[in-house]
């Protein structure tokens, strides 16, 4: 039987109730020796913005910048829609360090190639 372990997770939202969930699954993924991805798309590009994860801390947890640099940190690799990015029209927009802005095909690709995807 073929192995499954990789899982991909898109966030769709900048709900600040929304932002943990693939960060924390992500994580933890990646403990079980799966192979996981994050994709952001749409209004998610706003929580990229420098400045804005970090101003997302809810209850026990830590902010979402920390969540997201500790999710870069475990070798997680973080996508960013160029589409999406240019829908808002932020052509010379700076996000977050780490993450990969790539073009829209590219989450086709992932999909593709991925064994589970979760949206949020």
């Amino acid at each position: 039987m073929e192995e499954k372990d990789s899982i991909l997770y898109v966030q769709t939202s900048d709900s600040p109730e929304r932002q943990y969930s693939p960060l924390v699954l992500a994580q933890t993924a990646k403990a079980m020796n799966l192979k996981p991805k994050v994709y952001y798309l749409g209004q998610a590009l706003r929580i990229l913005l420098p400045g804005e994860a970090e101003k997302i801390k809810l209850g026990s947890f830590p902010s979402v910048l920390e969540m997201i640099n500790k999710t870069l940190e475990m070798g997680i690799e973080i996508y960013v829609c160029e589409a999406s990015k240019r829908m808002f029209g932020w052509e010379k927009v700076e996000l977050i360090p780490g993450v990969k802005i790539v073009g829209a095909a590219t989450l086709n690709d992932l999909v593709l190639e991925s064994d589970a995807t979760m949206w949020f």
